[in-house]
């Protein structure tokens, strides 16, 4: 961070499909500037261009030259440093922190989504104060991150928490092999979690072309087809998240997402998981997210620090 005005300065990107979101805090954490502008679709170049902008005006605003960290939807290759897996499509294959640190004439750090929000509900969130944190993106994808005593942890290949594409640890015999992924598998965690593998198992169950949203709203109102497909996908997340119990025995698990807003899910998950978890009491918490949408772009502001 860049002391400002007697103020530390920390400046996180959202890099989202739809729009690139800035947002500026202090060391307390406290909100000093957002901005949100539209992602230019499918143009690398502009995108690149917006966010030099973005910053820019922000620190003109400010009055300092600010720290910035960037939560993208993928991940760099440790082989190439070239962006891999954004379904931001036109990120794919490029040099995403050397052209934005060129733009910029400084050094940026990038991290997945998927961590700067684990990143942020540790530090001063949910679960704030506990040692071992696991947070899961339940959206248009599955992801997590993981993050202990307070620091990001990335791991050797820097997929620390990238549990979307296990496969799914308990299988009903009608359901093997279970879907198959973008990735090229079958029955990945993602296929079965995700908002659209909650409406593909719903049509499946009911013949029912429903999104996931109102899935949870029917089933809410008593419609005894969608409480069916909300409860076989508790299950599921049940035996899932338990198989990350097992192995990182983490305080708290956080839910971000989408499907993170359906409020069952946190009392009938951990009622469910005890069968799966090789222990005969379990501790660990089950919350939501404190900062909600925004807790993303306070994580990537985070990743200096």
């Amino acid at each position: 961070m860049i002391s400002c005005m007697g103020m530390d300065i920390s400046i996180g990107i959202d890099l989202g499909g739809s729009k690139i979101e800035l947002i500026a805090l202090d060391a307390q954490g406290n909100e000093q500037l957002r901005v949100r502008q539209p992602t230019p679709a499918g143009d690398y170049q502009a995108t690149l261009a917006l966010i030099a902008a973005m910053v820019i005006q922000a620190e003109s605003q400010l009055g300092a030259i600010a720290s910035l960290g960037i939560g993208t939807p993928g991940a760099q290759s440790l082989r190439t440093g070239r962006m891999k897996n954004c379904n931001s499509t036109c990120l794919n294959g490029q040099f995403l922190q050397r052209d934005i640190e060129r733009l910029l004439h400084r050094r940026v750090r990038l991290s997945n989504d998927a961590n700067c929000f684990a990143l942020s509900e540790a530090v001063d969130g949910a679960a704030q104060g506990a040692a071992v944190v696991f947070a899961v993106i339940l959206g248009t994808g599955v992801g997590g991150g993981l993050v202990v005593q307070g620091q990001l942890v990335d791991g050797i290949n820097y997929i620390a928490g990238e549990w979307g594409h296990n496969p799914l640890p308990v299988f009903s015999a009608v359901d093997w092999p279970g879907p198959a992924c973008y990735c090229g598998r079958f029955g990945c965690i993602e296929t079965w979690l995700s908002g659209p593998g909650l409406s593909a198992d719903h049509y499946r169950q009911s013949n029912q072309h429903l999104s996931a949203a109102a899935i949870a709203a029917a089933a809410k109102s008593g419609d005894a087809a969608c409480q069916r497909s909300l409860e076989s996908y508790a299950t599921r997340l049940a035996a899932a998240l338990a198989s990350v119990i097992n192995i990182l025995d983490p305080d708290v698990i956080v839910l971000g997402g989408g499907l993170s807003n359906i409020a069952d899910l946190y009392e009938r998950v951990p009622a469910l998981w005890q069968e799966f978890v090789f222990s005969d009491e379990v501790r660990t918490r089950l919350l939501p997210p404190k900062h909600g949408d925004s807790s993303g772009v306070r994580g990537a502001a985070r990743l200096w620090g």
